[in-house]
């Protein structure tokens, strides 16, 4: 029962910190910047003032979509940022910057979140069937459940070392903006609590995660009594 009310009260904090995400975003999406700069524009400019040369700012399609690929060295914006002038979209596009400016740095985070990625692909594609495989077979096949948490561990994992990555990057964008002038002393706290509270979004997931992984620990070791 106490593991089930941790779960829902996970879905919960996880529901009002979308909310009050997608709140903030839509706020400082109608501040506009000073120097009525796009997010295209604050992501080259920042790109240009740290040497970064090889890598790209693309549009692509979606809300939220934003991203920075190492693969083949792309900022990824949504429409909404790559051509909206406001607070929000200069703080999306210099933190996906941070992630350039890691990678250009070798952040020794960031490279080690690109290590785990194949892995953390393979496990999201299988481990909900085969956690629920070892559930079922739990009395004929307990290794099987044990294989699940294996592979849930390393997505656990994944999510905790994802935390100082994000972070670092938003802290790498708000120096920037506010030594680059893009964000001035009207402004620059909105950006600084866009995020913040994408950060949290980070945060609630990681420890979703680990309450997600203790639950199928105790079901394997209360088999095993």
């Amino acid at each position: 029962m106490n593991i089930w009310i941790i779960f829902i009260g996970f879905m919960i904090l996880s529901w009002i910190v979308s909310m009050v995400l997608k709140s903030k975003f839509t706020k400082y999406s109608k501040i506009p910047l000073d120097n009525g700069m796009s997010g295209r524009d604050v992501a080259e400019k920042m790109l240009r003032d740290f040497g970064i040369s090889n890598v790209t700012v693309k549009s692509v399609e979606g809300q939220l979509t934003d991203h920075y690929n190492p693969a083949d060295r792309t900022i990824n914006l949504s429409h909404d940022v790559y051509n909206g002038r406001s607070i929000s979209s200069a703080a999306v596009a210099a933190h996906e910057c941070g992630h350039a400016v890691q990678h250009a740095k070798a952040y020794a985070w960031l490279g080690l979140r690109s290590k785990l990625v194949p892995v953390v692909s393979f496990s999201s594609k299988w481990v909900q069937w085969i956690l629920l495989a070892g559930v079922l077979l739990i009395q004929t096949f307990p290794a099987l459940l044990l294989a699940g948490i294996i592979l849930f561990a390393f997505t656990t994992v994944f999510s905790f070392i994802t935390l100082p990555v994000e972070i670092d990057a938003s802290r790498r964008a708000l120096a920037w903006l506010s030594n680059a002038g893009v964000t001035s002393y009207n402004n620059h706290d909105k950006a600084q609590d866009a995020l913040k509270w994408a950060a949290y979004t980070y945060v609630v997931a990681a420890l979703g995660s680990l309450a997600t992984l203790l639950y199928y620990i105790m079901i394997f070791t209360g088999s095993r009594r």
